[in-house]
């Protein structure tokens, strides 16, 4: 425990000013709450960064906001895996959230106090989306502070720390939520904030504080 608690004291304040930028983002338009959205649909078994260079050229070009599944995929081929399946759920998406006017209409949608119940309806409403997913979104658009985003990175550092005693074979909703109890009851005794320590986890596995 010695070990983390060193490691959160040297790499503190870069992650809080990352999580600050992260609150950051709900305040910008429409547009770029869907940049993130995508972001977080392209990740799932791809690298990070190449995902992030995908979405931000998709962006930028305007292929994102106004691109059919086929030539989002044919961009997307490049690095990020299951490239079919994701340009689907990106189109998909942009349909659900755009207006009668052709506008982009997220923040309204999801304008709630309750960040949980936000996740649920993700997760219910959004395809491609499951708990990890709308988690890792909510946590880029700042609203994902009690929130957990099990991906391997981090459930390899819960089960190194024995906040669980092995890596689950599987994922279901009873077990993701357990395992996110577990991990917030670890959070407390660490006295390290759930998403900082997300980051913190992250960071140990790739060398970096990203997204």
């Amino acid at each position: 425990m010695e070990e983390l608690l060193r490691a959160y004291e040297k790499s503190r304040k870069r992650i809080k000013e990352r999580l600050l930028e992260f609150s950051q983002v709900w305040k910008e338009a429409d547009e770029r709450i869907f940049e993130e959205m995508c972001f977080c649909f392209c990740t799932p078994q791809s690298n990070a960064r190449t995902c992030f260079a995908s979405v931000d050229y998709l962006a930028r070009s305007g292929m994102l906001f106004r691109g059919d599944p086929e030539a989002i995929s044919q961009h997307l081929r490049g690095g990020v895996r299951f490239h079919n399946n994701k340009s689907r759920y990106i189109v998909d998406a942009r349909d659900l959230f755009t207006d009668r006017e052709g506008r982009l209409r997220i923040k309204e949608n999801l304008s709630h106090s309750d960040p949980l119940a936000v996740r649920e309806w993700l997760v219910r409403n959004i395809r491609g989306f499951g708990y990890k997913e709308a988690g890792h979104f909510l946590r880029n658009i700042g609203m994902g502070g009690n929130i957990a985003i099990l991906d391997r990175h981090i459930l390899r550092n819960l089960v190194k720390y024995g906040a669980i005693k092995e890596m689950p074979s599987s994922l279901t909703k009873g077990r993701y939520l357990e395992i996110e109890g577990l991990f917030r009851r670890f959070s407390r005794k660490v006295g390290i904030p759930m998403a900082e320590l997300d980051l913190l986890f992250w960071s140990q596995e790739t060398g970096e504080i990203f997204k």
